[in-house]
């Protein structure tokens, strides 16, 4: 027995005292390589951080410069600045041997999967963007869009708000703003507001033409120096339709209107020329 233990002893090979030796002393090797490589890693994290945020605050900068609404300056601004980190963050990665191709089809596969999720967000978020970089309107402009009118108070990342004349405020989403009609009725300084006249057949033309210039002087909110207008425009069923087209500022548009109705209706009131009534007129045929 003492004797099979002798041999199991003698066959057992002692433990190795030169493998961890040799471990410690390529990890001691291996150290200032190592070193250099987390200094040049912290090093371009600082760097790229305050570039980052430089870039962000020049980018919002130069946005609200040129009157881009405040929100959408703070995304593209916050925007710039993530895209920078991202790429310094894959750089440091690349440093440590780490293969950044694969992390980099990692965080497209999830792009594409939120992208997936929020196909109608991120369509109201690219026609917002297109709204921006077009400026077809702006906060404070009176336009018509998607069959509403009002005044543009908030132009956000995904929708548009109106304040309607008659105090309503109503939510757009950009997608069904930029897909249609935007109609701005403040971009120009001034406006030409038409009126439509008819007065009866029995009225002279050129007596008309008259009594309806003259009534343009009353007009206090047009503009004076403007090519004012009276036009034939078309021979009714009832009447014959004349136009008064009187020019103003675009933000007088509904004054001037509402003045040049008036001092038409004045004049040929004065003048004795009747606006007719719709008639139609009815023959009886005997059998």
């Amino acid at each position: 027995m003492l004797s099979i233990i002798a041999q199991t002893a003698a066959a057992t090979p002692a433990p190795d005292s030169g493998g961890l030796g040799s471990t410690v002393e390529s990890l001691l090797q291996q150290l200032p390589e190592w070193g250099m490589k987390i200094i040049g890693i912290l090093a371009l994290f600082i760097v790229g951080r305050w570039l980052a945020g430089k870039l962000g605050r020049a980018v919002q900068r130069t946005l609200e410069k040129r009157d881009f609404d405040a929100t959408l300056s703070r995304f593209f601004g916050t925007m710039v600045r993530t895209l920078v980190l991202v790429v310094v963050v894959l750089a440091c990665l690349s440093i440590f041997g780490i293969e950044t191709t694969s992390v980099a089809a990692v965080i497209g596969a999830a792009a594409f999967a939120v992208g997936l999720a929020l196909q109608g967000s991120l369509a109201n978020f690219a026609a917002g963007v297109m709204l921006v970089v077009f400026r077809p309107y702006k906060v404070g402009d009176f336009v018509q869009v998607s069959g509403q009118l009002g005044t543009v108070e908030t132009l956000g990342l995904f929708t548009t708000t109106l304040d309607t004349p008659d105090n309503r405020r109503i939510i757009i989403p950009n997608a069904q703003i930029f897909s249609g009609t935007i109609e701005n009725l403040t971009h120009n300084d001034r406006r030409r507001a038409d009126v439509p006249v008819g007065v009866d057949y029995t009225a002279d033309l050129d007596v008309t033409r008259k009594v309806l210039e003259g009534a343009i002087p009353n007009v206090a909110s047009r503009i004076v120096d403007a090519p004012h207008q009276v036009f034939l425009a078309n021979l009714g069923g009832s009447s014959v339709d004349w136009q008064v087209r009187v020019w103003c500022k675009s933000a007088d548009f509904g004054t001037c209107r509402q003045q040049t109705v008036a001092a038409t209706k004045k004049a040929l009131d004065a003048a004795g020329i009747s606006i007719p009534f719709p008639q139609l007129d009815v023959h009886l045929d005997k059998a």
